[in-house]
């Protein structure tokens, strides 16, 4: 039989930075808490956790490289909250952060974990943010943890890679 791979739940002696768009901060820093949470429970120390502000989602992607490429970080939690509004600056918002969040995990190799909201009320985010649907904050912690963990588990790429 094939082997099997898969990632655990390991945060020892990981560095994870997360990226935190300030705009729609009220509910970004319930994303944060409840990502913080998730490192902490499972065993990333305060220490070895880098945090970087920016202004909103659009610019999430740009700072997640540079902290994907200064080699100072096992992962990294982009968080960030959109919210529809009345005009399609939603739509361009949403989409780059997203499509940039994923080039450069790919770009990079580095596990990037995407926990940026995209709602269509406050309501919405605000369930997501560590209401009725949890916290999608912790959730993207989790995944990061888990990618981490599984990239040392799989068979190693070739260097021209």
């Amino acid at each position: 039989m094939s082997p099997t791979y898969e990632g655990a739940f390991d945060g020892r002696s990981l560095r994870v930075a997360i990226v935190a768009g300030r705009f729609n901060e009220t509910i970004t820093r319930r994303l944060l808490d409840g990502a913080l949470d998730c490192l902490r429970r499972h065993a990333v120390k305060d220490e070895d956790v880098t945090i970087a502000w920016v202004p909103g989602a659009f610019e999430v992607p740009l700072a997640a490289k540079r902290l994907a490429v200064s080699g100072e970080v096992d992962a990294i939690v982009c968080l960030g909250t959109v919210i529809r509004g009345e005009t399609p600056h939603f739509d361009y918002v949403a989409g780059n952060a997203a499509t940039g969040v994923g080039a450069v995990s790919l770009e990079t190799g580095i596990p990037i974990a995407f926990g940026v909201l995209t709602t269509d009320t406050t309501e919405q985010a605000a369930d997501r943010a560590g209401g009725k649907a949890g916290n999608k904050g912790f959730e993207a912690a989790l995944a990061a943890l888990e990618m981490v963990n599984l990239f040392a588990a799989l068979p190693k790429p070739p260097a021209d890679l």
